[in-house]
Formats: structure tokens, sequence, C-alpha cells
């Protein structure tokens, strides 16, 4: 017995081991795979197209992540509409204007440095002996009330920039400016305020008149009666002379009292709300005002100064 075994036991033959061992393609799921792959395209695209325009968006961000290369979608800005906070857009949708009270801080200020520049120029060419001389005057005291405007703000910058030594040569040529304007400033508002109380004063008022003719009279009188000798008479006519000028004295103090109606208004508020406790004289006040009138013009460059730095 052979054994060899027979053609027909044997295995099968090499094509169809092959083919069971490598599998065959499947047109069909590949097909299938396909259609899915279009199907998520179309899906995509419709996201892309329904996506909402916005202007303030860049048109990049409207561009899915898988067709974006790789570069280009780590150098993709990452500006969404969550990054713009209240600080950067007001609530009209507007970016916020300037506080209003710096602007009126900046507007106080630009206000007194031109009545300063005003009082302390017109001050110092009051000065001058000659109309040269005077112009000369002017120029210095102009430029003076620029200096203690502007320094502020320069050296108060030098300062967070840490130049301090800079800084504070600026606020020494400040200060220096500074008693300059305000002695110019004390110079033009007790120039004016003594004129026009002065002018005040020599008003003739009708108690005045009738004083000064009452005065007058008397004064004839007693020249008349006294013209042949000292007597009793011419006593008594002196007598009435003295009295009517004491009258009159007192009339024109009654009207320089009335010229500067703010001091005794003052005093009399003053006593008011102590209940008598400080009772100030009219000198008192008037230095106070005089003091009050030359420095808030020169302070133009503090203010300045704040109103820069308000935000």
């Amino acid at each position: 017995m052979s054994s060899r075994a027979s053609p027909n036991e044997a295995g099968p033959p090499p094509d169809q081991a092959i083919a069971s061992i490598i599998a065959l393609p499947q047109p069909k799921k590949a097909k299938a795979g396909a259609g899915r792959g279009r199907a998520t395209a179309k899906r995509k695209r419709k996201k892309v197209v329904a996506a909402p325009k916005d202007d303030s968006l860049s048109s990049e961000l409207l561009i899915p992540e898988g067709y974006l290369p790789a570069e280009a979608a780590v150098a993709k800005p990452s500006l969404t509409p969550a990054t713009v906070t209240a600080r950067d857009v007001g609530l009209d949708g507007h970016a916020p204007s300037r506080s209003i009270s710096r602007i009126l801080l900046l507007a106080a200020a630009i206000a007194l440095a031109c009545v300063g520049l005003a009082m302390n120029g017109w001050f110092a060419r009051s000065l001058g002996s000659s109309d040269t001389a005077g112009w000369l005057f002017f120029a210095v005291g102009v430029a003076s009330d620029l200096v203690a405007l502007v320094v502020p703000s320069c050296a108060a910058r030098l300062w967070q920039a840490r130049h301090r030594a800079t800084s504070l040569a600026g606020w020494a040529v400040w200060a220096m400016t500074f008693i300059f304007a305000v002695t110019a400033g004390v110079g033009f508002a007790s120039t004016n305020i003594a004129d026009v109380t002065l002018a005040r004063a020599s008003r003739v008022t009708p108690a005045v008149a009738a004083a000064q003719s009452a005065l007058s009279d008397a004064m004839s009188a007693r020249d008349r009666e006294c013209k042949g000798g000292v007597g009793k008479f011419c006593r008594e006519r002196e007598a009435a002379v003295n009295e009517r000028r004491q009258t009159l004295d007192a009339a024109m103090v009654s009207v320089g009292q009335t010229a500067d109606p703010q001091t005794d208004a003052a005093i009399r508020l003053v006593a008011w709300a102590t209940r008598g406790a400080v009772q100030p004289t009219s000198n008192d006040f008037a230095m106070l005002r005089l003091v009050l009138i030359a420095l808030l013009p020169q302070i133009g460059g503090i203010l300045l100064m704040v109103g820069r730095s308000t935000k």
C-alpha cells in the first residue's frame, strides 16, 4: 500500500490558497465610506454658511479647523466676543468718553491761568518808569506765570520716570516763579481794591452834603462873630463849628464803611456763626481776601497736574 496521497485527497490548488489568505476589496463598503465623507463635508459647509456674520470678527474665524494648515491654526488670533470687556466698550456700544470732572478741572485750570497771566502782566507793566521798561516787566510777568503753569505737570512726570534730580530742580524753579506770581497778584489786588474803596468812600451822600452845608454856615457865623474880638458869643460859635465838623466826620466814616460792604457783612456773619466767640476786625478780613485773590489765580498749574492724572 503506497504512502502517497491520491490526487483527490491533496490540498486546494495554489491559486485558491492565495485567494483564501488575501482579502478581496469590497467596493460596496468603500462607496458607503465615501458617501459618509461627502455627507460630513456637506454638513460642515452648511455650518459655515449658517454662521452669523460679524464685522468685528476676522474671516479666518469662519473657516473650520480641518481646512486650515497646522501653522495657520496655531497663528490664528483668539479674538472672540468674550474678550471685549466693559472697560473697552461703554454701555451704548461706543468707547467711553473722558470723565466730565476731568474736563471741568482742566477748564478751570486754563481759566485761572488766563486770569493769572492778565493780572501779573498788568501789574508788572505798571511798575515800569517808561514804556519800554513797562513792556519788559510785562514779558517777565507773563513768562514767570507760564513757567508756574507748566512746570508742575512736567516735574510730576519726571518724578514718575525716576528722574528725581531733574524733578526737584523743576519744583525749585516752580517755587520761585510761584512766589513772584503771588506777589504780583497781591500788588494787583491791593491796588485795585484800594482805588475802588477810596472812590466809594469819597462819594457825596445826602447826609454828607447836609453836614458840609451845616459846617459852612457855622464857620461863616463864627467868622462874623469873632471879627471884633474873642468873646462869649465867639466861643459859642467856635464850639458850634467843632460840633458840625464832628458830624461831618461821622457821616464820612459811615460812607467809608459802606464803601466795602463785603468786609462788614463777613464780620457780622462770623460773629453770628460763632455766637460772638470770634469777632474779626475789618483788617483781618481784608488781609484774608487779599491773600485769596492773589493766590487762587496762581494754582492753575497744580489743577492742570491733577486734571491730567485723573482718569
